[in-house]
């Protein structure tokens, strides 16, 4: 009988260690949130973006849109939204496991954030918590600037070659 009381009680000890430890658990995605979400979150699943009424899986690196009356997961907006501004528009954190199966209430409670552009983003915060992004900026903006300069190159020698093209024709009549 001590025996089964002994262990009933060990038992009972290690769930109620795994739970102690469950509500320790801190999960924060601060470095995967992209440069254009809201500041102020530790942690985010989804943005809703009323604007568009479509969201962003934050995770998983895509939109969350609805095409042919489904809702479907890609890694880009559609052309129908090529003119909406991710760093613009509003975002909103949602928090929920599949927020569009609610899209009603979201779209119903978040109609009056569209249109605004006040939301300060990750990519405008000096705050130390954003620092990866920084030199993810200064990353991207060399990159850029060695992505311009290929460009011009390839234009220069695209000129040259037309202009080569031109004279070679020139000789054959």
């Amino acid at each position: 009988m001590k025996k089964i009381i002994l262990t009933t009680a060990i038992f009972l000890s290690a769930l109620g260690f795994q739970v102690a430890k469950a509500q320790i658990s801190l999960n924060i995605n601060i470095g995967s949130q992209p440069e254009w979400g809201p500041v102020g979150y530790d942690h985010a699943d989804y943005y809703y973006m009323p604007d568009i009424d479509a969201y962003y899986d934050i995770p998983a690196h895509q939109y969350v849109y609805v095409e042919n009356n489904v809702w479907v997961h890609r890694a880009a907006l559609p052309a129908r939204y090529s003119s909406y501004n991710v760093y613009n528009g509003y975002k909103v954190v949602v928090n929920e496991r599949t927020p569009w199966v609610r899209n009603d209430v979201y779209r119903a409670k978040y109609a009056n954030y569209r249109g605004r552009k006040s939301q300060v983003i990750i990519r405008d915060s000096r705050d130390a918590k954003y620092k990866n992004h920084w030199v993810a900026d200064r990353r991207d903006i060399r990159q850029d600037r060695r992505d311009i300069r290929q460009d011009r190159k390839d234009i220069r020698n695209d000129r040259k070659q037309v202009k080569q093209d031109k004279r070679d024709h020139g000789h054959r009549d």
